[in-house]
């Protein structure tokens, strides 16, 4: 009868809850598994079945160290382009859903669509206005000191000026791309206004890399989304196991022939050593013109050929279309 309440125990309650002072007990949680757990002592993370996480971390952290060698490439030729310096960096590297992905990115805007040959789907590069307005007054001989910035979508002139750097920018993904697979990207369409353009469903995962550009005292980011699907193909080569191993065999046979036809015009310093022998510095001071070098080689050996200072071949001395010549007689490397 302990756990019957009287009437001063009521009214005390209800004085309480009408005065917000009681505190809501939560239910203790619990985890079910196979394995039992402390639920004090285990750490739980919430999990969010609206984004599922496709892509695991190494992969995530392989893409980000593939970006990374794109935007110090792709700063170098902005920076060579410009003729100032550019300095590009990943900024970011995380999943999101597409509807996430455009809802963040400023109306107008650089969107273009990124196909290649070889991948199913498309790919999107944005270019923020806050660094395509400097690039253009770069080119047309400004210096950016008192840029304007327009609320408007890119005439034909300027989207033709910012054509050669998404052209570069390209042409740096392909070479950055190249350690996984060769593929060669392209601009396929360009809207102003990405809202209207829906290259996948609105809840697919997509991987962005957000990418910081600087130029001067200008700054602006370029994003580059990657739907799931695209890189679905690729997505076991971008473990960090395989990331190196792939790296080490992209030599082919015309890298190969490449470099052996740039060695063989290189030049090499080649001598022929008649003999050598000992002196003292007296005696070398003393030396005159009609002086006679005595040495403990006989003038029938053969003559010792040097390639950059190193011992290579022997060979005898005579006369060639009367030139003084070396006929080569054997490898000196073996007889050694």
């Amino acid at each position: 009868m302990s756990d019957v309440l009287d009437q001063s125990s009521i009214d005390a309650l209800l004085a309480a809850v009408e005065t917000a002072q009681v505190e809501e007990q939560s239910p203790p949680g619990a985890i079910f598994g196979r394995i039992k757990r402390d639920p004090d002592n285990t750490d739980i993370k919430s999990y969010d079945f609206k984004r599922p996480e496709r892509v695991s971390k190494d992969q995530m952290r392989a893409l980000q160290t593939l970006h990374e060698s794109f935007a110090r490439n792709f700063g170098a030729a902005l920076s060579g382009f410009l003729r100032t310096i550019v300095e590009v960096r990943v900024a970011a590297c995380e999943q999101m859903t597409y509807s996430e992905f455009t809802a963040g990115l400023p109306n107008p805007t650089s969107f273009n669509l990124v196909d290649a040959e070889g991948l199913e789907g498309h790919m999107c590069l944005e270019l923020s206005p806050l660094i395509i307005y400097p690039i253009i007054d770069r080119l047309l001989g400004g210096d950016s000191s008192d840029l304007f910035i327009p609320q408007r979508p890119l005439t034909l002139i300027e989207a033709r000026l910012i054509s050669n750097v998404t052209r570069r920018g390209l042409q740096a993904l392909s070479e950055a791309w190249a350690s996984i697979k060769q593929l060669e990207f392209r601009i396929g369409a360009s809207e102003s206004n990405p809202q209207l353009v829906q290259i996948v469903p609105p809840n697919e995962v997509v991987v962005v890399i957000a990418f910081e550009i600087k130029l001067g005292n200008r700054a602006g980011t370029m994003n580059l989304c990657i739907p799931y699907n695209v890189i679905e193909p690729m997505v076991e080569e971008l473990s960090s196991q395989n990331w190196f191993a792939v790296t080490k065999s992209t030599k082919t046979r015309e890298t190969e022939l490449q470099l052996v036809k740039n060695l063989t015009r290189a030049p090499l310093e080649l001598t022929g050593l008649l003999a050598t022998t000992t002196i003292s510095m007296k005696d070398l001071l003393a030396l005159s013109i009609g002086d006679i070098i005595v040495t403990e080689k006989s003038a029938s050996a053969p003559i010792e050929v040097c390639v950059e200072g190193e011992r290579k071949f022997f060979a005898n001395l005579g006369q060639f279309k009367g030139n003084r010549a070396l006929k080569i007689t054997g490898d000196a490397v073996k007889e050694t």
